[in-house]
């Protein structure tokens, strides 16, 4: 049996753990330059708050109903991630972190215990210990799992645990369950299915195998066969990514190289750093920069550039010296800049190592002033030490003016308690 633990408007959640006086109050957190919205409460939804909208947009509505605005909180939101992903592990052996706010749960040799039992101590668990609200669905594959969590959140009689464990129980869960909710069905698919009069997950688990495998191939074949209840994805404990992005809209427009390069930067170290952790070397570096494709008025330009790094490396200083000489090769004046960012790939362990012949760098120095470097951070706060082409004025930060204090990360902003 598989578990789905998903943690209930979990941005929004990690808001109220810290300012209660949010409970039972409309809250939104916007994206990057506080643009649009990408979080909301339950009594945010109830408001008709859509998701994606623009901020400015809802500006009436949100004074009007006294709605609790606030920036993106990342450190925030990935410590209590974290937090949450730590009660879990004590329950079961093997889970698999899916995205910030939900987790795969394995089940394997839990056949003599009552999983209802069980899951409900997860959820108390796991909501008293981080006092973020989640929900469990417990069911034969991944995506019934997904399906029962749905039903857990969405229905409170089921108080946070929803079980598949029977065809009948299936058959009722998936009668109900809209085709385009469905784990691995995306627009295009929702699209065909619904042309051929397919609305409900139980409607898609109707037709025949051959059908499905025409019409969808083997993608949706593995749903619609998840769907039934034989397992076709397994789990996946690996942490280690194939790939890393960091890229930003800048909380202005650039016109100059030097703010960009900083920003350009900042994002290699911040990949460099990411490989150092899960102890991996990336062969390959992109690059790329853009102008705001909505401002029809003004002029566009974007471009790109791929470089394959000599040899694979985790070296901030490195990876910055490669992505600024990128920026440098695409970057053109007369443009206002909206955004930049870095991507590596072709990642691969920190060991073996493949090296180069020709290849003059002393590594291991560079690997033990990282190491420092990292151990300096961890200890004394994120980029107390760094490379100084990472600069001080960060022109380009993002937008953040409704930003909520960093509680669990930063000493400064540690709750004060005081008792008369």
């Amino acid at each position: 049996m598989y578990g789905l633990l998903d943690c209930n408007n979990f941005y929004a959640s990690c808001e109220r753990v810290f300012n209660p006086s949010l409970n039972g109050k409309p809250v939104v957190v916007l994206s990057n330059n506080d643009g649009c919205v990408i979080a909301r409460s339950a009594e945010a939804k109830t408001l008709g708050i859509p998701m994606g909208e623009p901020a400015y947009k809802l500006k009436e509505l949100i004074e009007t109903n006294q709605v609790a605005v606030f920036s993106s909180n990342y450190v925030l939101y990935g410590d209590m991630s974290h937090r949450v992903m730590t009660v879990i592990q004590q329950f079961v052996p093997e889970i698999e972190i899916y995205s910030i706010d939900e987790a795969f749960l394995m089940f394997d040799g839990f056949e003599n215990i009552n999983l209802y039992e069980l899951g409900g101590k997860i959820v108390q668990t796991t909501t008293r210990n981080t006092g973020i609200p989640v929900s469990l669905g417990i069911a034969p594959t991944k995506t019934l799992a997904k399906v029962a969590s749905k039903f857990a959140k969405k229905y409170k009689n089921y108080k946070g645990v929803c079980i598949i464990d029977s065809d009948e129980k299936r058959e009722k869960a998936l009668k109900l369950f809209e085709i385009n909710d469905v784990w691995g069905i995306g627009r295009q698919f929702t699209k065909k299915l619904q042309y051929y009069g397919v609305k409900t997950a139980w409607d898609f688990t109707q037709r025949s195998k051959s059908w499905v495998r025409r019409e969808l191939g083997v993608v949706g074949e593995r749903t619609w066969l998840e769907l039934r209840g034989t397992p076709c994805i397994e789990m996946d404990s690996s942490v280690t990514k194939k790939s890393i992005c960091t890229s930003r809209s800048f909380g202005e427009r650039l016109t100059e190289l030097a703010p960009i390069s900083e920003a350009v930067a900042n994002f290699a170290a911040s990949c460099a750093e990411k490989l150092r952790k899960q102890q991996s070397l990336a062969s390959v570096l992109m690059v790329f920069i853009h102008t705001n494709p909505f401002a029809s008025n003004q002029p566009q330009y974007s471009n790109q550039l791929l470089l394959q790094l000599p040899v694979p490396t985790n070296d901030t200083t490195e990876i910055i010296r490669f992505a600024l000489a990128a920026l440098k090769s695409i970057y053109k004046d007369g443009y206002r800049y909206k955004k930049a960012g870095v991507i590596i790939t072709e990642i691969v362990p920190e060991r073996p190592f493949q090296g180069d012949l020709f290849d003059v760098r002393n590594r291991d120095k560079y690997s033990k002033i990282m190491g420092v470097m990292d151990s300096l951070n961890e200890s004394y706060g994120k980029q107390k030490v760094k490379i100084a082409a990472q600069g001080f004025d960060r022109k380009w930060k993002l937008k953040n003016e409704k930003l909520s204090p960093c509680y669990t990360t930063k000493l400064s902003d540690v709750l004060e308690i005081k008792a008369e």
